[in-house]
């Protein structure tokens, strides 16, 4: 089966089980388009597994898990550490815009980053505060 193929016959299927994981419509379009993208990269793999449907599916499934995972770890952080991590690897942002962006200097935004990331690594997002270490 060709990718183009599996998309058009499978991804209604996709999207449905995505909203059932998500209970959103648009986090549920965007879960489907991450894993169909993962099974596009690795269509070679995805297309000679015993049952691509199933691949793909649990592709979605991590998806939606890791999501609601980095939502929650996120949630968890101070506002500005929140926005400075969301700057930096979401919009792609560097030191200097977000440093613009938020009214701090470059130095604030390197070391609420390192703080943030610290504590998202150790699994203790509490003991951040905007401030710095608890």
């Amino acid at each position: 089966m060709r990718f183009e193929q599996f998309v058009t016959e499978r991804t209604q299927p996709l999207l449905r089980l995505a909203f059932l994981l998500t209970g959103d419509r648009h986090l549920a379009e965007d879960v489907t388009q991450t894993a169909l993208l993962g099974a596009f990269r690795s269509w070679q793999r995805v297309e000679t597994a015993r049952d691509p449907e199933a691949y793909v599916r649990r592709m979605l499934v991590n998806a939606a898990v890791d999501r609601d995972e980095l939502r929650r770890a996120l949630a968890g952080l101070p506002p500005r550490a929140r926005a400075v991590l969301v700057l930096r690897y979401y919009a792609d942002l560097d030191d200097g815009e977000i440093a613009g962006l938020l009214g701090i200097g470059e130095s604030s935004v390197r070391s609420s980053a390192a703080r943030a990331l610290a504590a998202l690594r150790a699994g203790g997002v509490g003991a951040v505060t905007e401030e710095g270490t608890r």
